[in-house]
């Protein structure tokens, strides 16, 4: 059985984190999914005996409304240019060491909600990438025990304003409006993805694939970023980590059609599902 935590939102916009189980969705007493992991309280099997004992309250998946399964990570660290096709495109060298950028939780929305493009911006793009959820604290990890750290993976979609990104070097304010980043529809854990470097990975813009890889094409792994990121800062329980997108971006095209209101985003990832998400005008 695949382990599958999503975040239930009720009429007052409060969010329950809960376990998928068939057509149902067994509540945990969290709020959150980074509150649940600094508590400690839940290993995979846990996860899974709370699912099939039904010791939480359960109601319908069908129909329920989804938030992100991450709302508010303590950390959402992201990275640039870590697919080598889309360094091609965007017209820049392959990185040498992973770039880094951030985004704030204010910018996360869950599936099915608008992504909400502002007047201050005129050429909005997508980016599928592939989101590793932190499960544990740590500094300085080693390589080969990395992917020890990670919790699990869910689907980013890394929504980017290109005009204030490149107007003046300042990339965060191209980066992290509100409604940019994409999150979800689940939380798969780790132990059902042995490994994030052989999944298939896409995004059709109005039923139209646009961008179509797999993680194997990636510069630097997941095991590579997480140890790295390490290095320069401690990685909390429920960080949320972007790795990067395939090539197939609106910046790369000779006729770019940005994003405009009435787009329809469909993210995919093997073995995690699809984030499907509106584009609306602010």
């Amino acid at each position: 059985m695949t382990i599958r935590l999503v975040r239930v939102i009720d009429h007052q916009r409060r969010g329950q984190v809960g376990v998928v189980h068939g057509e149902q969705v067994v509540l945990l007493p969290y709020a959150d999914l980074p509150e649940m992991l600094e508590d400690g309280a839940f290993e995979p099997a846990d996860l899974l005996d709370a699912a099939e004992s039904g010791r939480g309250e359960a109601v319908p998946l069908t129909g329920v409304p989804l938030g992100p399964p991450v709302a508010k990570p303590p950390k959402i660290v992201c990275i640039g240019l870590n697919y080598y096709d889309h360094a091609s495109e965007s017209g820049m060298q392959v990185p040498k060491q992973p770039i880094l950028f951030s985004k704030y939780s204010t910018a996360i929305v869950g599936p099915g909600e608008p992504v909400v493009i502002p007047p201050v911006t005129k050429q909005v793009d997508y980016e599928v990438e592939l989101g590793v959820v932190i499960g544990r604290r740590g500094k300085n990890i080693p390589l080969e025990n990395a992917l020890d750290y990670v919790f699990g993976y869910t689907i980013c979609n890394d929504i980017s304003a290109r005009d204030l990104q490149f107007e003046d070097g300042q990339w965060l304010k191209g980066k992290t409006l509100d409604t940019f980043l994409p999150v979800g529809p689940a939380v798969v854990t780790s132990d059902e993805i042995p490994d994030p470097q052989a999944l298939e990975i896409s995004l059709e813009r109005n039923g139209t694939v646009v961008q179509h890889a797999s993680t194997k094409d990636m510069i630097f792994p997941v095991a590579e970023i997480v140890a790295y990121i390490s290095l320069l800062m401690t990685l909390e329980p429920g960080d949320l980590i972007a790795t990067g997108t395939p090539p197939g971006v609106i910046l790369g095209q000779k006729d770019p059609l940005w994003l405009r209101p009435g787009d329809i985003l469909r993210a995919k990832i093997e073995g995690i599902g699809e984030l499907v998400n509106p584009v609306a005008e602010g």
